[in-house]
C-alpha cells in the first residue's frame, strides 16, 4: 500500500497547497472561481476532446458497465435517503444527502487523477461514470426536489435538465471528439499539440482549485458529514465492486476504474445544487470537506486493493 500512497500523495499535496493558499488569503474566492472556470471549460475539455478523438462510440459505451454503476449508485442513494428519512428529514433534504453519498468528484479529481494512476484508457470509463452522474442522478435530484416543492414535475424542469446537459463542456467535448473519430481522419499535428499542452493544465489546475475551494468550507454537523463521507468513500465503491464483479461480470480493468471512481470524495457540484435550491448547503459543504480530507487514505487503500484487476 505504501507505493500506492507515494503515487497518490503528490495529487493530494497539490490539493493541500490550494487549501493553504485559500486559507492564507493568497488565493481568494474570485481567483478560485476563475481557475475553476478555466479548468472546467478549457483544460479538462481539451483532455477529453483529445482522448475521445481517437475512439469510437463503441469504445466508450458499455451497457453492462453502465448498468452495474447505475444499480450500485442507486442502492447507495436509497440507503442514504432511508437514513435521512429515519432522521425525519423531508424528501428534498433526503435527496440532497443521497447526492452526497452517491456522486463523487469524477470530473475535477477523477479524470486527472485516474488518468495518471491507471493510464489514459481510464478516461473513457471515467466519462461513462460522469455521464451517468449527470444524466441519471443529477436529473433525479432535480425531479425529486420539484416533487417535494410542487407535488409534480413541470415541463420547464425537464427543459432545464436537458439544457444543462447540452451546455456542459465535458459532454460537448466528448461528443465532439467522438464525432471527429467517426470521420476516420487523424487529428492534425498542430491541433494535437494544442490539445496536449492545454490538457496538461487540467491535473494541477483542477487539484489546486479543489483545495482552494475547500478553504472557505467548515465542518458543521460533523456527525451527518461523517456518515455521508462513509457512504461515499466506503459504501459506494463496495456496492460497485459487488455489481461490477459479481452481478454484471464487467471486465477487470473497467471494473477497477468504476470502483476507483466510486471511491472519490463528494463532488463540488453537489454544493452548487444545494446552494441553488437552498437545501442543506452547510451539511453538503461539510461532507465535501470531510470526504476530501479522508479520501487520501481511502482512495489509496481502494487503488491498492484493485491492483490484481489492473494490467
Amino acid at each position: 500500500m505504501l507505493p500506492i500512497l507515494f503515487l497518490t500523495l503528490p495529487f493530494f499535496a497539490i490539493i493541500g497547497l490550494g487549501y493553504g493558499a485559500g486559507r492564507a488569503g493568497f488565493f481568494g474566492a474570485e481567483a478560485t472561481a476563475a481557475l475553476t472556470r478555466f479548468v472546467f471549460y478549457f483544460a479538462l475539455s481539451a483532455m477529453i476532446l483529445r482522448f475521445s478523438a481517437t475512439l469510437s462510440l463503441g469504445d466508450v459505451l458499455d451497457w453492462s458497465f453502465l448498468a452495474a454503476y447505475v444499480l450500485a449508485t442507486l442502492a447507495v442513494y436509497l440507503v442514504a435517503m432511508g437514513v435521512a428519512g429515519l432522521r425525519r428529514r423531508g424528501l428534498a433534504e433526503a435527496a440532497m444527502e443521497a447526492q452526497c453519498a452517491g456522486i463523487g468528484n469524477v470530473g475535477f479529481l477523477g479524470l486527472p487523477l485516474l488518468a495518471m494512476l491507471l493510464g489514459e484508457a481510464a478516461i473513457g470509463f471515467n466519462m461513462m461514470v460522469l455521464a451517468a452522474d449527470l444524466i441519471v442522478f443529477s436529473s433525479l435530484l432535480v425531479i425529486l426536489v420539484a416533487i417535494a416543492r410542487d407535488g409534480r414535475i413541470r415541463p420547464q424542469v425537464l427543459g432545464a435538465i436537458a439544457l444543462g446537459l447540452v451546455r456542459n463542456p465535458m459532454i460537448v467535448s466528448l461528443a465532439a471528439g467522438l464525432a471527429w473519430a467517426a470521420t476516420g481522419w487523424p487529428v492534425p499535428g498542430p491541433v494535437e499539440g494544442f490539445l496536449v499542452t492545454l490538457g496538461a493544465a487540467a491535473t494541477p489546475g483542477a487539484l489546486f482549485a479543489i483545495g482552494a475551494s475547500l478553504a472557505g468550507r467548515s465542518a458543521e454537523r460533523p456527525a451527518v458529514a461523517g456518515w455521508l463521507s462513509f457512504a461515499k468513500l466506503v459504501l459506494h465503491p463496495a456496492a460497485c465492486a459487488v455489481t461490477a464483479l459479481l452481478l454484471f461480470d464487467v471486465p477487470p480493468y473497467a471494473a477497477a476504474v468504476m470502483i476507483a471512481c466510486a471511491a472519490l470524495p463528494v463532488a463540488g457540484n453537489v454544493y452548487m445544487l444545494a446552494a441553488h435550491y437552498g437545501i442543506a448547503p452547510q451539511r453538503v459543504s461539510a461532507s465535501i470537506l470531510v470526504s476530501t480530507a479522508a479520501s487520501l487514505a481511502t482512495v489509496t487503500a481502494v487503488i491498492a486493493l484493485l491492483a490484481p484487476l489492473l494490467p
